[in-house]
């Protein structure tokens, strides 16, 4: 009898290994299939204009764990747990599709252009723990069904256009860390719930100005809490009584509210205390004893309120973290903390406008980290210490209209990145020490003091000085010649003891009031005409009549001669340049080369720049296009110059202007734009009846700064302009901005790029002081073109005219910096065709142009800021008047 053959268990458990790796592969293909299918369906109700989402498919063999923005878990079986598709400019639809990631603990879609309701669907999602649709164009109120995202920890809807009143619903949400309603327009009051986010540690409802609500007592119960960010909401009535209970708080901002009352006592409830700011509210009472027993806090800030009475020396002693002080615009009154000189770690003290007294004294050296010292109108006497010169952080000391008295030490201005010192209305006397290493010094005010001397000669040598006032001092001697080589928006030497001959482009370019009170001084348009200056005689004039007319005969001759010749070349060089010319198109043009050749005549020209002129040209198939024709670029190769045109071409933003194609032979090219009906901004602004309204002129503004934003940090590479002026900015049909002439410099080549603009260097007002010197490309100087156009919109002021007193050419920079100085300066800014319902926004703006013209790079915002900045102006057009610090 044959026997059975048994298989031996080695042989039974490879074959049982066999089958389950068999149905494991199985498994995790299905697995694979069935979420990339459902990441590919979300996708496909997305628009992504960028395709960012282009990897985002099963062919390329690329597992969807490693698409762009996807994350997943760690173990085995591998499953979506994260979705990141933050800053990439999608729109569309949120689809609840994504729902069905049963691992989805988190979907960030911040930072796009989702233009919908608040996507309720999404509680679908059952794993679901951070939901983050921040900075979107998301819109309308919160369901009262917001409690069915039950299992959330982060919540963020803030800047969005969210409106309406917050739900009592969202008290449902007990297990929420982060709940942050920030800037969008809620309104109402806020329900009495937030005691019930027991795990809360960031509570933000800032930027809401449509608020109208107390803060909510129950906020004791947030013994977690470490943010509470209420700023810039419409909160009134008193501050609670909660600091008992909020033991973990680091940062408490309640400033830009209508809170009344005084300050709780602090004490030492807050012991993790980093950041305290309770200004431009109408608080009132005394300071709290005790305010800096919390011994972390960083940053105390009270200004602009209606406190009055003293702040006590001792109750802060122990504030060795202290970094910023702001106790402005109030009525403190007694002896200014001492303490606070000495502090190692401050870097603001604000406390102008005041009626504080003391001194400050030898001890500032300590304070080694001191950036900004702003003390102006108080009774502080005493003498300008030794150790002001060496903190070598200082950039800003403001002290005028106190009692300081006595010599400027000679080191006041060592600090190498000093820009600011106003002294003005003290008691100062001495001569003015030389001024030789604060060369980044933008403003130096020493007027209405004692000093006597003469003006130092080492003041020309500060390369950024624009603003010297010197008035109403006792000062002898002449003014220097070498001052007239500063760009000097302000230059005042009033009554003084001055005299000599002024120099003449200091006299052009100053109202006669800034020289007044020195009967010493003469020169031309002055009282006092010079001993030296002789009358011209009626027969030199009578020569250089006639020497004139003989030149402009010869010249005229020349040009008619000239330009028969042109003539004769200009059909020979059409004819023969046919043959040389190579093409690329973006688009499907239908034209050729012999075309636009043929089209560049003087009928069609519509300007042009220093690069080239532009003309209008009409396309066989009816389409309008504009070509710019360039002039001696560099000589690169075919592919060379296909491939930077090319980078540029590929831009694709609302507020940057298409690049169509271009040809080029050896020696010229053209660039073929989109045509924009409009013309530019530049040439609507010097229309005599330039006349847009504020609402039209703040929304080139945005689309202005938000083409700068994408070229400077989303577009790769990223771009600078190089040449940002307003006729460099088109108008569409609907008055939407385009930036034109961006990367030349990769066009003409960076040599001739600088040869260029080097001839529009002393006479263009659009390009950053430092550019004259230094010749390096930077988004400062970018910003600085914009803060020109801000001026040119917010006057409706060409950027160069004639001054109303001097006739001088005066560009608007310096138009504004003389206005800004005056009386209601500011409010005189303004074009006055503009409605008086608009002068609280156009003030706003007004403070980032002068932000973006700092004659200091260091000051300028970026565009991404600038462009932030102007969307919540234009969506807070009813927010409380916006604060104006002035031009410095």
């Amino acid at each position: 009898m044959e026997k059975l053959s048994v298989p031996s268990p080695m042989a039974i458990a490879w074959k049982y290994t066999l089958l389950l790796s068999f149905v494991l592969s199985l498994f995790i293909v299905t697995s694979a299939v069935s979420e990339s299918d459902i990441l590919l369906t979300f996708k496909n109700s997305i628009e992504d204009p960028m395709n960012f989402l282009s990897g985002w498919t099963n062919t390329t063999g690329i597992h969807y764990c490693n698409w762009t923005g996807i994350s997943c878990t760690r173990t085995f079986p591998f499953s979506v747990s994260d979705v990141n598709l933050q800053n990439l400019n999608l729109s569309g639809e949120i689809s609840d599709s994504v729902c069905k990631l049963s691992k989805l603990t988190s979907l960030n879609l911040a930072d796009n252009l989702f233009n919908q309701p608040i996507p309720l669907h999404l509680s679908q999602c059952g794993s679901l723990e951070s939901l983050n649709i921040s900075n979107n164009l998301i819109w309308g109120p919160i369901p009262g069904q917001i409690s069915q995202f039950g299992s959330l920890r982060v919540l963020d809807f803030s800047r969005n256009h969210i409106e309406g009143k917050i739900p009592e619903s969202i008290g449902s949400l007990k297990q929420l860390q982060f709940l942050i309603l920030g800037s969008n327009l809620l309104s109402g009051s806020v329900p009495i719930v937030l005691g019930n986010f027991t795990e809360l540690l960031v509570l933000d409802l800032s930027e809401n100005p449509f608020l109208e609500s107390e803060i909510p007592g129950d906020i004791v119960k947030l013994n977690k809490l470490q943010q509470l960010l209420l700023q810039g909401s419409g909160f009134y009535g008193e501050i609670p009584d909660f600091f008992l209970g909020l033991k973990s708080l680091m940062i408490l901002d309640l400033s830009q509210n209508n809170l009344t009352g005084g300050i709780p006592r602090i004490e030492l409830f807050l012991p993790n205390l980093v950041s305290f700011d309770v200004s431009r509210n109408k608080l009132s009472g005394l300071f709290p004893n005790g305010v800096c027993e919390a011994k972390g806090l960083i940053n105390l800030s009270l200004h602009t309120n209606f406190l009055n009475g003293s702040i006590p020396n001792e109750s802060i002693i122990e504030c060795t973290n202290l970094e910023r002080f702001q106790v402005q615009n109030n009525g403190f009154s007694g002896n200014f903390p001492s303490w606070l000189w000495s502090l190692p770690k401050v870097k603001l003290i604000r406390a102008e406008n005041n009626r504080f007294t003391g001194e400050i004294p030898d001890s500032l050296l300590e304070a080694a980290q001191l950036e900004q010292v702003q003390i102006d109108n108080n009774s502080f006497v005493s003498k300008i210490p030794q150790g002001l010169g060496k903190i070598r952080s200082l950039y800003r000391f403001s002290a005028s209209l106190n009692g300081f008295y006595g010599e400027l030490p000679s080191n006041f201005c060592d600090s190498p990145v000093m820009s600011i010192i106003n002294l003005s209305q003290n008691y100062l006397s001495g001569r003015i020490p030389e001024l030789t290493k604060c060369r980044k010094l933008v403003s130096l005010s020493l007027a209405d003091n004692n000093f006597v001397g003469e003006i130092p000669e080492s003041l020309a040598k500060l390369p950024v000085l624009t603003y010297l006032d010197l008035s109403q001092n006792n000062l002898t001697g002449s003014i220097p010649e070498e001052l007239q080589n500063l760009k000097l928006a302000l230059f005042n030497v009033s009554f003084n003891q001055l005299s000599g001959r002024v120099p003449f482009s200091l006299i052009s370019g100053l109202p006669a009031s800034f020289l007044q009170g020195n009967p010493g001084l003469c020169g031309p348009g002055l009282t006092n005409p010079c001993s030296g200056d002789k009358p011209t005689s009626k027969t030199s004039s009578l020569a250089k009549v006639t020497c004139a007319l003989v030149s402009v005969a010869l010249v005229f001759a020349l040009v008619i001669v000239a330009f028969g010749f042109y003539l004769m070349r200009r059909s020979y060089n059409r004819k023969s340049q046919l043959g040389s010319w190579r093409s690329v198109f973006f688009y499907p043009l239908r034209v050729t080369e012999h075309d636009l050749i043929m089209a560049m005549d003087e009928k069609n020209a519509r300007g042009g720049g220093v690069f080239g002129s532009v003309y209008i040209v009409n396309l066989p198939s009816g389409e309008l296009v504009a070509v710019k024709k360039i002039m001696n670029f560099c000589n690169q190769s075919s592919k060379s110059l296909k491939s930077e045109i090319k980078t540029i071409a590929k831009i694709r933003h609302k507020n940057v202007i298409k690049i169509l194609g271009f040809c080029h032979s050896d020696d010229s090219m053209f660039l073929i734009y989109e045509y924009l009906p409009n013309g530019s901004l530049g040439d609507l602004i010097n229309k005599p009846d330039f006349n847009l309204p504020w609402t039209v002129r703040l929304k080139i503004a945005i689309g202005i700064a938000q083409g700068l934003a994408y070229l400077h940090n989303d577009y790769l590479p990223h771009l600078l302009h190089r040449n940002v002026k307003s006729t460099n900015i088109l108008l569409d049909a609907d008055l939407q901005p385009k930036l034109t002439d961006i990367g030349l410099d990769r066009i003409v080549g960076e040599n001739a790029f600088q040869s260029t603009m080097a001839s529009e260097c002393a006479s263009s007002c659009y390009l950053a002081p430092e550019y004259g010197y230094t010749k390096k490309a930077t988004e400062k100087n970018d910003s600085y073109g914009f803060g020109v156009i801000l001026l040119e919109l917010i006057t409706g002021r060409k950027a160069e005219q004639k001054g109303e007193e001097s006739g001088e050419s005066l560009d608007v920079v310096k138009w504004v910096r003389r206005k800004i100085n005056i009386s209601d300066g500011a409010l005189k800014l303004l074009d006055p065709k503009i409605s008086s319902s608009s002068q609280q926004q156009m003030l706003g703006v007004l403070e980032i142009a002068l932000r973006c013209t700092a004659v200091t790079p260091e000051k300028r915002p970026s565009m991404s800021e600038v462009a932030k900045v102007l969307e919540t102006i234009n969506s807070r057009a009813s927010l409380s008047n916006p604060q104006f610090s002035g031009p410095l």
